[in-house]
């Protein structure tokens, strides 16, 4: 058991490997592989978080070499929580996946399932990581796994989409690999809790300064903050569906994570709002995105890139929720992430069922959905509720904290950007329910589209209905996350 934060990380690692040999023997064998190594990865998260919450903060020496020398990996509370979403929702993907992955990309599954597992590799590695460096390799690992599975998606667009990605991506990690440079000029140090106790000393410093500047914006462009976030709707409306499913709720809650990892762990929450005094200008960022990505959301003709623009409105709500300078507002941000990662997942379990009867997002090919996919879109309609707020979906919740935090620092063009957004969001999904309920399936046919069920496989649906729970479930006990999870670890 106390081997169990290298574990997590290493069996999916390990799987990749296994998964690729296992192909050369029956292509089959790399699909099940890869989903025991998920459900290793995730039992062993499930057993971290209660480690966590009854014991306090796990440190592990990778290989045995101590800090700050050797790597750590160090989970808190904060990341403990990021570590069950990953694999949790890696693993419920996989099992949801696995038929359109042979509708999509059959002859090349094992690869799929390979870069699959190496992803989730970087983002687990990411998230439970003590070390600056360490994390930077982690992020690029996840990076060009990323480029990878993108491009096996349409085969049209897919490609341009990735390298795109590729070029934005790769000047996010020179921006956070500079930042970290300087860290290390100045401090000498990589760990990140003895850079931490550094810099207590020095926060004077113009190197410190650059580099907490070039680290949050390689942040920043790693997880598409507005106006940096060009890669982000091509790339998650052409990348294959079964990777889009996971990529679309983790990627940019991972960096987010990153993001408040830094400020609360690395510089220090003292070192931000008082000596650099920048809340105010990342807040009005942060509202600019919002509405930015709400009303662009607004001309979207495809599920997919509505979606995807809602997925940059969400982002400003994290980032000015972390940037409010209150408990609240930070209360609300690390919520979101977990809020916001159940609720595209659930979105995107619901579009891919759609593609796998369909084959077609576009909004002129969902008429007739409810009468055809009534189980589907039961998913959707909630998930899609979530994200505009409407109690008790969890999306209320960390709505509400970062609501109050708004409020309590003074910040009320962010409180109104919340509510203007969910009003468009609510535009945005009634429109959807309108169109796939109110209008005939032209392609029904002689038939009656209203006798014509046409649902998606027991796999997809399951998946779907069990983070429809959770949504709900994380909504019922949001009062009981904060104070047992988020609180503590801001205290």
């Amino acid at each position: 058991m106390n081997n169990m934060p290298a574990i997590l990380v290493l069996a999916p690692l390990l799987g990749a490997f296994f998964a690729c040999l296992a192909a050369w023997i029956q292509k089959q064998l790399s699909y099940y592989i890869a989903l025991a190594a998920m459900a290793v990865s995730c039992f062993a998260a499930v057993s971290v978080l209660t480690d966590v919450i009854t014991s306090g903060t796990m440190q592990y020496r990778m290989a045995g070499w101590a800090p700050p020398m050797g790597i750590e990996l160090r989970i808190d509370l904060l990341n403990a929580m990021v570590l069950v979403l990953i694999s949790a929702i890696a693993f419920v993907n996989l099992v949801a996946s696995v038929k359109n992955v042979e509708q999509e990309i059959s002859d090349r599954a094992p690869s799929f399932y390979v870069m699959y597992l190496l992803f989730v590799v970087g983002l687990l590695g990411v998230t439970a990581t003590g070390d600056l460096f360490n994390l930077y390799v982690l992020i690029e690992i996840t990076s060009l796994t990323s480029y990878t599975l993108i491009a096996l998606g349409d085969k049209d667009r897919a490609p341009l989409a990735a390298l795109n990605y590729i070029f934005i991506g790769v000047i996010g990690a020179s921006f956070y690999l500079l930042g970290v440079g300087y860290l290390y000029i100045t401090t000498g140090s990589l760990n990140m809790a003895d850079v931490a106790v550094i810099l207590k000393g020095i926060q004077g410093s113009s190197a410190v300064l650059t580099a907490f500047i070039l680290c949050i914006l390689g942040v920043w462009i790693k997880m598409a903050l507005f106006p940096l976030h060009v890669w982000l709707p091509n790339a998650y409306a052409f990348a294959p569906v079964g990777f889009a499913r996971v990529v679309a709720p983790l990627m940019t809650k991972v960096m987010v994570y990153v993001m408040v990892r830094l400020m609360v762990t690395v510089f220090g929450l003292e070192y931000i709002f008082e000596t650099l005094n920048l809340a105010d200008a990342v807040v009005w960022l942060a509202v600019t995105a919002i509405l930015a990505g709400a009303f662009t959301a607004l001309f979207q003709k495809d599920l997919k890139k509505m979606l995807a623009y809602i997925i940059v409105c969400e982002i400003g709500y994290m980032v000015g929720g972390a940037w409010l300078g209150n408990s609240l507002g930070m209360t609300g941000a690390i919520l979101h992430i977990l809020n916001d990662g159940l609720m595209t997942f659930a979105l995107f379990l619901a579009v891919g069922n759609i593609i796998y009867m369909r084959r077609q997002t576009a909004f002129s090919d969902l008429s007739g959905l409810f009468a055809a996919m009534p189980w589907t879109m039961a998913g959707f309609v909630l998930a899609g509720l979530s994200i505009i707020g409407v109690p008790p979906t969890c999306g209320f919740f960390s709505k509400w904290y970062l609501v109050l935090g708004a409020f309590e620092a003074g910040a009320y063009h962010f409180a109104a950007a919340l509510i203007i957004s969910s009003l468009v969001c609510a535009v945005l999904f009634f429109k959807v329910f309108e169109i796939c309920f109110f209008e005939a399936d032209s392609g029904a046919g002689d038939h009656n589209p209203a006798k014509v069920i046409t649902e998606a496989p027991v796999s997809m649906l399951a998946s779907l209905g069990l983070v429809s729970v959770a949504i709900i479930a994380a909504g019922i006990y949001a009062g009981t996350i904060v104070d047992t999870i988020i609180l503590p670890f801001l205290q």
